[in-house]
């Protein structure tokens, strides 16, 4: 009987412990973990899933559905760890990965299954085989990685609610019937939106979550026919969707009709086209994101620093009197007091937080720092937009979309992490 070397038993326990699993917990080999080791790191979360798996298993033996997925996975594994993705397990079919590196090479990777996913179709449909379909979700937070289990079985995994909406936005996929879907959180955390071709897909009330979250689809593996009709229409679809959350369904129907007219097979301007006659049908209202919720500010909220709780308040506020203006008149005036509002309020208020971040040695200062810039161009963006349109419900529910639910859920996660991690170093001082 041959008797393996340790490095052999090492080498092959990597193919079960990613090294880059390893690197990120700085342990140079299997062998030195321990339970209970972990590290918080930002990251983006990828969830994929065979579509209608069962009905493909159900015309195979069970050896030819063991080799069915073998012969997929092996084929996406590339994609993802071309861009520096670690997969944390397979699921079957479905398959949870990590990108520490950023949001653009999740999204790359994502990209690259799909673009492997249709040459695999390809071969399937030369071998006489139906084709395979797959929903993937994305999101970006922060979230603790790490050994869990007990003393004689452990795994590694990430854990953070960051995943379970990345697993949730997977499920969406399948609603829309659309390929790929990333979180607001990803949308944001990218270096260039404008290499991608993505647009506003849905604003959704996820469980467990007050406020509502936007979604984007992501449609630069669509075939090249559809890819150029749905880019085409991408202002189209956007202020259909618009007009639906404001309840104008009327002219909605019509922007979401204009869509299929150009792209048939446009599957998310349908779904946006069904809601429309089923409400001047019944009157029932789909929208589950509302785009003049008010936004209530509580003890849960507050952070333990005066001076930043006080810029929250204020923010709430000014918000809350922005959605109840929506909610009189949908005055299009009233737009640029809030953008000047929000100008100068992230000016003072992103530069105290980070004065107080370097003070107070903050881990992730240069994570809030880098979300802080990529949310100044945004805002640079619209009010460009803003001088250029004259469609009020459009600019109103960009507004609501791109900066105030930023600026909330920016306030209710990442900065109650801050103060979290504020009220350890003043426990710590004592």
């Amino acid at each position: 009987m041959k008797i393996s070397s340790v490095d052999d038993i090492v080498s092959a326990y990597s193919r079960f412990v990613p090294h880059q699993f390893l690197q990120l917990l700085g342990k140079e080999s299997v062998t030195e973990i321990v339970l209970g080791d972990g590290l918080e790191k930002k990251m983006t979360i990828l969830f994929s899933d065979m579509r209608d798996f069962t009905a493909l298993s159900e015309l195979m033996t069970p050896r030819e559905n063991f080799s069915f997925i073998n012969s997929y996975l092996e084929r996406m594994e590339p994609a993802i760890s071309s861009y520096h993705g670690v997969i944390d397990k397979y699921i079957g079919d479905a398959i949870m990965a990590l990108f520490p590196t950023g949001a653009d090479d999740a999204l790359d990777g994502a990209l690259g299954m799909l673009n492997c996913l249709a040459g695999y179709n390809e071969e399937r449909k030369m071998q006489g085989h139906p084709p395979v379909a797959i929903g993937i979700g994305l999101n970006t937070g922060l979230m603790m990685l790490g050994t869990i289990g007990g003393r004689n079985r452990m795994a590694s995994t990430v854990i953070s609610d960051a995943v379970n909406l990345a697993s949730r936005v997977e499920t969406m996929t399948k609603t829309y019937g659309v390929n790929l879907l990333i979180t607001e959180h990803t949308y944001y955390s990218l270096k260039n939106v404008s290499k991608y071709h993505i647009r506003f897909a849905d604003r959704v009330r996820v469980k467990g979550k007050e406020q509502p979250q936007s979604v984007y689809e992501v449609f630069d593996a669509d075939p090249p026919e559809m890819l150029a009709a749905k880019h085409g229409t991408i202002r189209l679809f956007e202020r259909g969707a618009a007009y639906y959350y404001f309840k104008e369904v009327s002219q909605a129907l019509d922007l979401f009709r204009q869509c299929l007219d150009e792209c048939p097979d446009d599957r998310l301007a349908r779904v946006y086209a069904d809601r429309c006659e089923q409400f001047l049908r019944t009157g029932i209202h789909e929208g589950t994101g509302e785009v003049d919720l008010a936004v209530q500010w509580g003890p849960g909220i507050e952070i333990g620093h005066a001076v930043i709780d006080e810029q929250h308040r204020q923010l709430f506020a000014s918000v809350n009197r922005f959605t109840d203006t929506i909610k009189k008149d949908r005055d299009f005036s009233h737009a640029g007091p809030i953008i000047d509002f929000l100008d100068e309020y992230v000016q003072t208020h992103f530069e105290t937080e980070e004065n107080i971040m370097e003070m107070n040695g903050y881990p992730f200062m240069d994570v809030q720092k880098e979300q802080h810039r990529r949310f100044f161009r945004h805002l640079t963006s619209l009010k460009r937009e803003i001088q250029e349109d004259t469609d009020w419900h459009f600019l109103l529910f960009k507004i609501q979309v791109l900066l105030v639910d930023w600026l909330v859920h920016h306030t209710c996660k990442a900065d109650r992490h801050l103060g979290k991690f504020l009220r350890l170093e003043k426990t710590t001082d004592r």
